[in-house]
């Protein structure tokens, strides 16, 4: 029987950067849907840009970013005494960039599918923003925000690019069932790559079977 820590690690992962995902990613999309600003669809290319880069050059810019030379590098270094390159956190910060992007287009359409006439009519009543947003909005997109989740939970499980240039490949640290694969695979083991792209394939049906399901019922 392979070694499923890297699985448990990967779902660890995955839930992580799914919920972050999800919160920031429900933010800009209600941003992008109901506030008129200039260059409001510049600001959508740029979030939802990792969705297209190759995950080499998205893990490069990571690295960058997060790197000890980097502001933000120094910066969590002197606070917790550690760099954040080749960490959990780096690769939760890794699989959740990569996400993003899905969460704020499938969020966006959910949110554009709403009647504005239901949330005008609110407005006149005396509700205020977060009224609207709490008790008619979120509740008639909640299907496509579920949906949202649940793409950026099955991406986040299966990235690999980007992860690998920003957290590394650490057995037992950093390294996803993705990454375990990749190792298998290189080292021969068969038995362990099948089982592990067997799991992981077995999940990501199911994630998107659940998504068509609550897409086809909005």
């Amino acid at each position: 029987m392979p070694d499923l820590s890297p699985l448990v690690l990967s779902l660890e992962v995955a839930l992580c950067a799914g919920l972050l995902a999800l919160g920031l990613g429900t933010l800009c999309a209600w941003v992008l849907a109901r506030v008129r600003f200039w260059g409001r669809e510049w600001c959508d290319v740029a979030l939802t840009l990792p969705l297209v880069l190759p995950p080499t050059v998205l893990g490069y810019y990571l690295l960058v970013l997060l790197g000890r030379q980097s502001l933000l590098g120094r910066a969590w270094e002197s606070i917790f005494g550690k760099p954040l390159v080749f960490t959990l956190t780096a690769a939760i910060l890794a699989a959740f960039v990569s996400a993003l992007p899905l969460v704020i287009r499938t969020a966006r359409a959910a949110l554009e599918a709403v009647d504005p006439t239901t949330e005008n009519a609110a407005r006149l009543l005396g509700a205020s923003e977060w009224r609207v947003a709490r008790t008619i909005t979120l509740p008639l997109a909640w299907r496509g925000l579920a949906a949202a989740g649940t793409l950026a939970f099955a991406r986040a499980l299966g990235d690999f690019g980007a992860t690998l240039m920003v957290a590394g490949n650490l057995p037992g640290e950093t390294q996803t069932a993705a990454l375990a694969i990749y190792d298998a695979v290189a080292a021969g083991r068969d038995r362990e790559a099948i089982i592990l792209s067997g799991i992981l394939s077995l999940v990501a049906a199911v994630l998107l079977y659940g998504v068509n399901r609550l897409t086809a019922q909005r």
